[in-house]
């Protein structure tokens, strides 16, 4: 495997399998470990990565960054795969890859109190890059990167490309505020005026608030789940 080439201000920290990129990172991030660290494990079936943040804004707005991280990796798809191969991306995290679920991106941070500012914010990246078990076909629901015609795309590749288009993403957000980010997040939203279910709740998935905050139309009444209650304890 060669070297992982990251942007300036970016430094990273390979993991070996036995150790949870998104745990280390966790940690590093709460010993006051600099944002721009990236902790990843390139070397299973399943692409693992993490990326520390120190936002300097209050934990709802300071979310954004979960769908800043959804929009890098899907340029870095986009960069790096096939252009027939589409790339959704669901509210609460979930990754699809032509339909079917192919990872997800987990949250976690210093707060869960949406008003307060978080010390750190730590978003990670779980991505299925090959089935470990020869039988694909058996969840039709989940799919692979080497099932989509991207069995040429290296996990050092995807490193680094996703660092980088999310670097583009997280200065556009910084220097243009969040109206970029959910123009093109809308394009890639999954489900998107469709029926889904959510914390017990059943009705229509009608669009996100300033904040990326889940608005969903039950029985003619909408009701709004915070991004921040995506969150992991």
């Amino acid at each position: 495997m060669s070297e992982v080439q990251l942007p300036p201000l970016f430094q990273g920290e390979a993991v070996p399998g036995a150790i949870d990129p998104f745990e280390r990172a966790t940690a590093l991030a709460v010993a006051g470990t600099d944002a721009g660290t990236v902790v990843y494990n390139l070397t299973g079936n399943v692409f693992k990565a993490s990326l520390i943040f120190t936002p300097e804004m209050p934990l709802e707005p300071a979310m954004t960054a979960l769908p800043v991280c959804g929009l890098g990796l899907q340029a870095a798809l986009g960069a790096l795969a096939p252009p027939e191969v589409a790339v959704h991306l669901q509210w609460d995290g979930g990754m699809r890859v032509n339909g079917a679920l192919c990872g997800r991106f987990r949250v976690k941070a210093s707060t869960a109190q949406p008003a307060e500012e978080p010390d750190w914010l730590v978003v990670g990246l779980e991505l299925n890059m090959a089935s470990s078990d020869g039988n694909p076909g058996d969840a039709p629901d989940r799919t692979y990167l080497s099932e989509e015609g991207c069995a040429e795309i290296t996990a050092t590749d995807l490193l680094e490309a996703w660092v980088r288009h999310t670097l583009y993403w997280i200065n556009r957000w910084l220097e243009d505020g969040p109206q970029p980010v959910h123009t093109d997040w809308r394009a890639l939203a999954q489900n998107m005026g469709e029926q889904i279910d959510v914390d017990g709740l059943s009705g229509t998935f009608v669009g996100v608030d300033e904040h990326f905050g889940l608005l969903l139309r039950v029985d003619g009444d909408t009701k709004l789940i915070p991004l921040s209650s995506r969150l992991e304890t």
